[in-house]
């Protein structure tokens, strides 16, 4: 593949344990990109490389010519039991019903980080590696949470088809509001 305007050499799906080859230098990028606090990478390296052994795992990465990291965007098969299912099944069943939770929760792949290198954004990487983490994900729906408020990442998942599934959401032990935004698969070419 050829150098691409936006930096970006080639896109890479990463297996499991390339990921944890890379997990600093993709923990920095979510620092940086969420501008998060120091010390915010060593609190999420256990979970992250938790999510890895989850079923239906995937993760791609956006690399320039050096085979640096721009981007990086990974999820799995959401289910009963994970924390963030559990957090978002209770907010859905109480603002909508059994019955929405059930229609969104049933079957859904969750989108669990996607992020790309400030420096880097606004140039099409976040969408190419939305895109490419989607194909061929088998589950019916795709779920993901992001900060309430207007961002890139937001004007993504409208420009991709997200709707509102729950709104001003807060998870245990965050004070931010959140959304909750999902679509049926698969995404649509563009």
């Amino acid at each position: 593949m050829t150098a691409m305007s936006s930096g970006c050499s080639r896109y890479v799906q990463l297996s499991a344990d390339e990921f944890r080859t890379r997990l600093p230098e993709a923990l920095a990028i979510y620092v940086k990109a969420m501008r998060y606090p120091e010390g915010t990478a060593e609190q999420r390296a256990p979970m992250w490389l938790t999510h890895a052994l989850r079923e239906g795992w995937r993760c791609m990465a956006a690399l320039d010519a050096d085979d640096v990291l721009l981007g990086l965007a990974y999820g799995y098969k959401g289910r009963a039991g994970q924390w963030w299912h559990e957090q978002v099944r209770h907010g859905l069943t109480r603002r909508s019903g059994p019955e929405e939770a059930e229609r969104w929760m049933s079957d859904y792949f969750e989108l669990t980080e996607i992020h790309v290198r400030p420096e880097s954004q606004g140039k099409q990487i976040g969408e190419d590696l939305l895109r490419r983490l989607l194909d061929g994900v088998p589950n019916a729906n795709v779920l993901l949470s992001t900060p309430e408020g207007t961002s890139r990442a937001w004007k993504l998942y409208r420009r991709t088809g997200f709707l509102d599934v729950l709104r001003d959401y807060q998870f245990t032990g965050d004070p931010r509001p959140f959304a909750i935004l999902g679509r049926s698969l698969p995404l649509e070419e563009k």
